[in-house]
């Protein structure tokens, strides 16, 4: 068995389900200063309280596997992207402060309420440059990094931490669609209808400029077979968003979210088969990087053990909480 193929489809897999989660949770933070009034603001907040905490789970799995199934990735990204690294650490931290002390705050809510939305905003286009970055390649020499501390920072990068804000505030919106009811549903149905629209041009943008900032990604989308081989990625992407729009347009609830994620896959589709086989592009790839074959063992056993147990209590919260957010007392009703 090709353990390294596992262990990156566990990181891609966690990873791909952190963006889903936390995405829209860090949405809600993003559209919370645009809310109608405090009510809906309380709603909003309530809808994701029994969840954004252990959405975070996820992003543990992707950078602690990737610390351990793959060393030589994680040493050299990390030199690499220390400022959008950091800056999401700390804007994560600063976002579960401010989320706790809300909740508990009277003269001074206002002032929370500036820090949630402060740290969504700045976690969400951390990830953004820290994607961006990765897509346009890491400076690698003898397997280390070799570059400057901002090489990360340019206008493409720059243009997916943007994307990035408008592809977690529709997917915030979408949530609250589906997690609302009158003024509040309302409102975020109108919003997710404008940012749907900043994502289609972000993921255009974003698919035009890749192939020609690197020739090996434009060659791997359009040499020969390929280009019909992997044409239902984007057809599959622009039918989530024919359906993101009906479902918004009919007044839907689940429909919306549910396109949103799919648009999500598969650009994360998109991006993999770019990137593959590399870990950090352009030229470390997944064997490269890889641990040990006895580390690999050892972690993949912990993983296995772990992972079902993630799953039941995300599973669990999420069913408890099925209903519509409330803004009095409690967090949701049935």
């Amino acid at each position: 068995m090709d353990l390294a193929l596992v262990a990156a489809g566990i990181i891609a897999v966690g990873i791909l389900i952190y963006v889903i989660l936390d995405g829209f949770d860090l949405g809600v933070g993003i559209l919370f200063p645009f809310a109608p009034d405090d009510r809906s603001r309380d709603v909003m907040m309530n809808s994701v309280a029994p969840v954004w905490d252990g959405n975070e789970t996820w992003l543990i799995l992707g950078g602690g596997g990737l610390m351990v199934f793959f060393p030589v990735a994680y040493a050299t990204v990390l030199p690499a992207f220390y400022v959008p690294v950091m800056l999401l650490l700390f804007s994560l931290i600063f976002r579960g402060v401010a989320f706790e002390f809300r909740h508990s705050a009277h003269t001074s809510k206002y002032l929370w309420d500036r820090a949630f939305f402060g740290g969504s905003l700045m976690a969400t286009f951390a990830q953004g440059l820290l994607v961006g970055g990765l897509i346009q390649g890491v400076t690698i020499v003898d397997q280390r990094f070799a570059g400057g501390m901002f090489d990360w920072l340019s206008p493409f990068s720059i243009l997916t931490g943007l994307g990035m804000i408008a592809g977690y505030g529709l997917l915030g919106a979408c949530w609250l669609n589906m997690k609302t009811e009158g003024e509040t549903q309302a409102w975020a149905r109108r919003a997710a209808m404008i940012l749907a629209g900043g994502v289609l041009i972000a993921m255009g943008a974003v698919s035009i400029m890749t192939p020609l900032m690197r020739p090996a990604i434009a060659d791997r989308w359009f040499d020969g077979i390929n280009s019909l081989l992997l044409a239902p990625i984007p057809a599959m992407a622009l039918l989530n968003a024919a359906l993101l729009y009906y479902g918004l347009i009919s007044g839907r609830e689940r429909l919306p979210f549910f396109s949103a994620i799919g648009l999500f896959i598969w650009g994360y589709i998109g991006l993999g088969v770019s990137m593959y086989p590399n870990i950090v592009p352009p030229a470390l790839s997944i064997w490269d990087a890889a641990a040990p074959r006895s580390s690999m063992i050892f972690a993949l056993v912990g993983v296995a053990i772990t992972l079902p147990m993630i799953l039941g209590y995300t599973y669990y919260a999420y069913s408890v909480f099925k209903g519509k957010a409330s803004e009095h007392g409690g967090y949701a009703r049935h």
